[in-house]
Parts: C-alpha cells; sequence; structure tokens
C-alpha cells in the first residue's frame, strides 16, 4: 500500500491519528506508559486497554539498560535499540506515533530514541491516551518483524550524546549564567533541584552551574504542549549548546522535544544524568 501519510511535526492531535489510523497502514504506534518504581505498571495498563493497534515500548526493557553506574535508565546499545524497533516491524516510511498518560514525560524518552536512529518521521501525541477519546483495545497486535535493518542514514555515534567532555568544562566555567555559550538544563522539579526533597536518588541536589527547567512546565493547564511561541521564550537566550538531564535522562528528552517543537537548535542529551553522575563520589554536588 502507498503511504498517503504526511510528514507531521513533532507532536500530533487526537483528530490526527484518528485520521491516520484510517487513512494509512504505514503507522507504527507505541504505548509509552510507565510509572517510576513501579517496574511492570505500564505493561498492566497496556493490557487493561489502549489505543487500537499500539505495540508496549517498556522503559525498564526496551528504553533502558538495567541501573549501573550510568544511572537508573542507562542508553541501551544503539543496535540492541535498533533489534527492538525491527522485531515491531518499524520501516523507513512509518510514521511512528508514541503516547502516555504523563504528559509525554515517557513518549518523549521512545521520541529521542527513534530520532537517535535516524528516523525523523516520528511525533508524540499530545495529550496522550488521557486525551484519546475513542475506543480503547485489549487485545495485542502481531508484528511481522522487518527482514532487513530499517532507517538507512548513518547513525550517530552515542558519544554524541553522553556529553561527558562538554559537561566537564561547563561545570568548570565559573559565573556560569543563563546566555553562556553553553547552558546546562535540569527538568526535574524545584524541590529535587533544590536537593530540598529526593524521593528517587540516594543523594540530593543538582550538578554544579545547572539551572532548573521542570518538564511540566513544557505544558498547559490542559495538558497538552503550550505553542512554540511561548516554548520559545521559555527556552531562549540558553547559549549555543545547551545540554540537559533530569533524573535518569528520561524527563530531560521532554526538554528537547519542547525546544524542539519551538523550532531552537536540538540541545544535547546528557543520557546518565542525576543517577550517573552521583555514583563517583568525586563529582560536586550543589543544593538551593
Amino acid at each position: 500500500m502507498t503511504s498517503s501519510i504526511k510528514a507531521f511535526s513533532d507532536i500530533l492531535s487526537v483528530s490526527d491519528l484518528a485520521a491516520l489510523m484510517s487513512d494509512s497502514a504505514d503507522l507504527s504506534l507505541f504505548d509509552c506508559r510507565s510509572k517510576l518504581g513501579a517496574p511492570g505498571w505500564g505493561r498492566g495498563a497496556y493490557e487493561e486497554g489502549h489505543i487500537n493497534g499500539a505495540y508496549f515500548l517498556d522503559l525498564d526493557h526496551d528504553l533502558a539498560l538495567p541501573p549501573c553506574e550510568a544511572g537508573r535508565h542507562p542508553l541501551p546499545p544503539q543496535a540492541q535499540w535498533l533489534s527492538v524497533v525491527r522485531r515491531f516491524g518499524v520501516e523507513n516510511h512509518h510514521q511512528v506515533v508514541l503516547y502516555d498518560d504523563a504528559g509525554g514525560a515517557y513518549a518523549a524518552r521512545a521520541w529521542w530514541m527513534f530520532r537517535w536512529l535516524g528516523h525523523e518521521n516520528v511525533a508524540v501525541l499530545d495529550g496522550g491516551i488521557n486525551a484519546w477519546q475513542l475506543e480503547i483495545d485489549a487485545s495485542t497486535p502481531t508484528s511481522t518483524p522487518t527482514s532487513t535493518p530499517p532507517f538507512t542514514p548513518p547513525l550517530p555515534e552515542p558519544s554524541e550524546f553522553q556529553a561527558m567532555p562538554a559537561l566537564t568544562k561547563l561545570i568548570s566555567t565559573p559565573d556560569l549564567a543563563v546566555g553562556t555559550a553553553q547552558s546546562l538544563l535540569d527538568a526535574r522539579a524545584q524541590e529535587r533541584f533544590d536537593g530540598r526533597e529526593e524521593p528517587i536518588d540516594p543523594v540530593a541536589g543538582h550538578i554544579p552551574g545547572a539551572m532548573c527547567f521542570p518538564f511540566p512546565d513544557n505544558l498547559g493547564v490542559d495538558g497538552l504542549f503550550k505553542s512554540p511561541e511561548l516554548l520559545k521564550t521559555r527556552f531562549a537566550n540558553l547559549g549555543d549548546e545547551p545540554i540537559c538531564y533530569c533524573g535518569s535522562g528520561v524527563t530531560a528528552c521532554h526538554n528537547i522535544l519542547a525546544m524542539h517543537i519551538a523550532g531552537l537548535p536540538e540541545p544535547t542529551l546528557y543520557a546518565d544524568s542525576w543517577s550517573g553522575w552521583i555514583t563517583d563520589p568525586t563529582r560536586e554536588v550543589a543544593t538551593s
């Protein structure tokens, strides 16, 4: 079947997805629901009901390796992630759509990882399953694995996204502030950034020189992404090469997605994030 899918931006509406589902077979839809500290919760939610035709991507098993010195959700090797993509039969020409029930907090990680493989035709469902007012399904769709590797563009080197050399240089810069050549953005809540509260990791605080940019502030009161104009204002004057991190490299991708929606240059992901940073006791920690 010849695809009639047009190239969507980084997010699409419920009505756009409904049109895609009725118009073309060249669609790969994924449920990315998860809950930190509750392994297996996402799959249980998926099995209770999901958008028709959606496959399930598990944060802990598909989108990350087991916890290690690289943090709580280390990036898998590209070859391993590519094998997951192949298992679901995703092809170069497919429109990939990702959703969760947390404003895109987990879907954004998968969005970043598809683009990491060189697949640009990928979008997050704005509002996620919470905005989906149509029928849901409890059955698991079958997939036909791809016979040849998808995604023909050259894959970028993983080190391009680890950011440690740039990060080391960044935190050693005196008087780091908004508008410097590089800025470091922390996507966690202010309380965790300040070190006043830490419900997940054994050490509280943030990387020295970082600025707090909580990812939920990318959304309006309706749970949808703010307009490109508002997002551009939010992330203005951050220098030429900002670096994004969070607790474990998941919600940092939400800020990267928001900046992409705003038409800003794409920042680097520090994938290890705070949970990886603190595995080395010689690294500095800042609070308040």
